[in-house]
């Protein structure tokens, strides 16, 4: 694996060039097609996941529905509670939005990672804490909030992530259906249509190509106001 893609992770952007090529010589290589699962809520596990390129979603089965809880892409990694929980049991399931390159690195040479690069491990735990945050957040967001609020908050969420500046504001850089921002809600479909469809007349966004542009973030940031 190219070491200046692996120094684009923050757990080894600190590492020397001798040390990231023993890492490189660890990581094997995987593409996913759209749609493919990685693994599944429940599954034994054993590995981390450093995204290469594409899309990949995080989502817990509710039974009638998935809720998103991530997305993650270039320079993320994902699946590191498996490793350092000794019942390995994966948390949530793992599926590609678009098609995806991810490099994976097994337990049995990560641990020993861990071991001589104690600073990997702190950034670990440092991106844990951040998802964790996250996490409670989304969950006051599912618990409390009406679902306009909810929109609101997910779409400045997502430029704060993925937002790329445009000519017309700031462009959330992914192709994301109306079935996943609901998921991503806790909401349905047609609400999140209806919702964006009444966003776009206010002039807060915009749609270009199956992406969002948020024409004004102080209107999205007055609806939280408002709630």
């Amino acid at each position: 694996m190219n070491l200046q893609l692996l120094r684009n992770f923050p757990l080894f952007e600190q590492l020397d060039d001798e040390y990231l090529t023993e890492i490189s010589k660890l990581c094997s290589k995987r593409v996913y097609t759209k749609g493919e699962s990685i693994f599944l809520e429940g599954d034994e596990g054993d590995e981390l996941y450093l995204v290469i390129s594409g899309v990949i979603q995080i989502y817990q089965d509710n039974h009638s529905r998935d809720v998103v809880l991530s997305i993650f892409r270039e320079g993320d990694f994902f699946g590191e509670m498996a490793l350092l929980q000794n019942e390995r049991v994966r948390s949530a399931s793992a599926r590609t939005i678009e098609k995806s390159t991810l490099c994976i690195l097994k337990k049995r040479h990560f641990i020993p990672l861990v071991n001589s690069k104690p600073e990997i491990l702190i950034g670990i735990l440092g991106t844990a804490l951040d998802r964790l945050r996250d996490a409670n957040k989304l969950i006051m967001d599912l618990t409390i909030h009406d679902v306009r609020t909810r929109i609101a908050r997910m779409l400045l969420r997502l430029t704060e992530q993925h937002g790329v500046p445009s000519a017309d504001g700031i462009l959330i850089d992914l192709k994301l259906t109306h079935q996943q921002l609901a998921d991503m809600t806790g909401t349905a479909r047609e609400t999140v249509t209806k919702l964006l469809l009444e966003l776009q007349n206010e002039q807060l966004i915009r749609n270009d190509q199956r992406k969002i542009i948020v024409c004004n973030l102080d209107g999205l940031r007055n609806i939280l106001d408002v709630n």
